[in-house]
């Protein structure tokens, strides 16, 4: 290790992004150092304790970020093996072909992607099947073309979800089963594997899966690929800086803090980063130097701008009947994702979260459990309840961004306004249909433990947009594969490099695209 190793790539984070990445780089025989900020997540009791992971956050990072204001809060990261993925719902949608193109919203314009979505296609197909992707193409009107249908069937809805599947077709909607990546694999005798069993449990949205049942990118990407063996990973190396030649046209040096050592420097051939969507342009705006006095990629000045996180609303609606639903994450409505008949802009997705449990509501306590059903104890009203997950477009601004102060702490500067008229439009499109849909009407309650108490800046799950790609090296970073166009070996390949984000999640379009970065590497490396 250190300055007598080198490599012919490093992969600077194992979440989506880097840890598929690395999975595509592994059978190249090239040799492949993996640098993780964390180590792995340590599988116990409380993975799937709500108390634990929700109301005391026991898994978060222990560290603060300043808002605009210069105001303190939690920001929603995970660093650990695997990355976000340990805790994402696994809810692996494509972005739809308009995505891909200019649209206009009511509060702005969505910018148009140096590619189209043919040209990522394939690879969502790829990452779909690598990923272990349960769903069915064709039944989402609105979703695009395909090469491949989906590996793996649909998981089934339960009957309560199923009645409401049926109750939104008579309303003339068009629901579709979820896309979740899990393993619901079976052994040589045709008999459910330990991994079938956790798909029919709550633990999905925001917990780590005990059983590995999951499709997260540490079991299915980083795993397999160490056991190649060109591929060395080092956990509990927080790289801090990158270092160039004197010409400034290539990175020289990766410079990480190890537990217990000093910077330790490893280099090599080409250098990939993918940290997450703020700490990537952290890390590229900590290695500012003489050539480059705003920050590595950073000539255009949009490295940390144009941050995204989608704006989201977590709903919990009462149903008059029981929910006795264990896994409730399988169905999504995209009815209104382009617009609507009494609405030209685009309003969002609506899909299903993981089941409330008594503990998540009563961490919502006193704000507005009681006031959701005030005859209704907590475990009553956690029978009752069934939860949706409302998504729309937060748009790209160059003043929503992720800035360093001199001592080095992270600032992010958030428009929590943007672009939410059409979020409203289809929450109150939902409201409208509860009564038609077996619910308490007007009982439909904002859900904010999944956005950690209530802090909107602080729900970081989905962020994006900060190395956004493009081919105008003024106005954007990296060029079509990602590498930027200042540096010769530089690459960014998390969600950075998005400069829409569309109304969906982000994850598969991070893993598309990380194989479709794999192959241009594997080809330049030759």
């Amino acid at each position: 290790m250190g300055d007598s190793s080198h490599y012919d790539v490093i992969v600077i984070g194992t979440g989506a992004g880097g840890g598929t990445l690395a999975h595509r780089l592994a059978p190249s025989g090239k040799r492949v150092l993996i640098l993780e900020r964390g180590d792995y997540l340590r599988r116990e009791r409380d993975n799937w304790d709500s108390t634990a992971v929700f109301v005391k956050g026991k898994y978060r990072a222990e560290e603060f970020w300043l808002d605009k204001h210069g105001n303190e809060f939690p920001p929603e990261v995970n660093y650990y093996v695997g990355g976000n993925t340990k805790f994402y719902g696994a809810a692996l949608f494509r972005l739809r072909p308009e995505d891909f193109g200019e649209l206009r919203h009511h509060d702005g314009v969505s910018p148009a992607w140096p590619i189209r979505y043919e040209d990522l296609e394939p690879y969502y197909t790829e990452a779909e099947h690598l990923y272990l992707v349960h769903g069915r193409h064709g039944e989402d009107p609105w979703e695009g073309p395909c090469s491949g249908q989906y590996a793996y069937p649909p998981v089934e809805h339960e009957p309560r979800i199923q009645q409401l599947s049926d109750d939104l077709e008579k309303r003339g909607l068009h629901p579709f089963h979820l896309p979740i990546g899990v393993n619901l694999t079976q052994d040589e005798n045709g008999r459910a594997t330990h991994s079938s069993v956790c798909i029919r449990c709550n633990r999905v949205d925001g917990f780590p899966c005990l059983v590995r049942g999951k499709s997260d990118a540490q079991v299915i990407c980083v795993e397999p690929a160490l056991r190649h063996p060109d591929v060395d990973m080092i956990t509990n190396a927080r790289v801090t800086r990158l270092e160039t030649d004197p010409t400034g046209r290539s990175v020289t040096a990766v410079v990480a803090q190890l537990p217990g050592e000093e910077q330790v420097r490893f280099s090599a051939d080409l250098v990939v980063v993918a940290c997450g969507a703020v700490n990537s342009a952290v890390l590229l705006l900590a290695s500012a130097s003489e050539q480059h006095p705003r920050g590595l990629a950073n000539s255009s000045d949009v490295v940390g701008r144009h941050y995204m996180r989608h704006n989201n609303l977590a709903l919990m609606a009462i149903s008059h009947q029981p929910n006795d639903t264990q896994f409730q994450k399988t169905l999504a409505l995209h009815d209104w994702y382009l617009g609507a008949d009494d609405w030209d802009y685009p309003l969002g997705g609506i899909q299903m979260l993981g089941k409330s449990d008594a503990e998540q509501i009563h961490g919502e306590a006193p704000r507005w459990a009681g006031a959701a059903a005030p005859d209704m104890p907590f475990e009553v009203l956690a029978h009752h309840a069934v939860d949706f997950w409302l998504c729309g477009e937060d748009l790209p601004q160059p003043d929503n961004r992720v800035t360093l102060d001199g001592d080095g702490r992270i600032h992010l500067a958030l428009d929590e306004n943007n672009n939410i008229a059409g979020l409203k439009r289809l929450r109150h499109k939902l409201e409208h249909l509860l009564g038609h849909l077996g619910m308490h009407e007007h009982r439909l309650l904002s859900h904010s433990i999944y956005l950690h108490k209530g802090m909107p800046i602080g729900a970081t799950a989905h962020q994006a947009g900060t190395v956004r790609f493009g081919d105008d090296p003024a106005s954007s970073a990296l060029d079509v594969n990602c590498k930027a166009h200042d540096l010769d070996n530089l690459y960014v390949v998390d969600t950075s490099f998005f400069p829409s984000i569309g109304a969906v999640n982000p994850s598969l379009t991070a893993m598309a695209n990380a194989l479709r970065v794999g192959d241009h590497l594997v080809a330049r490396l030759g």
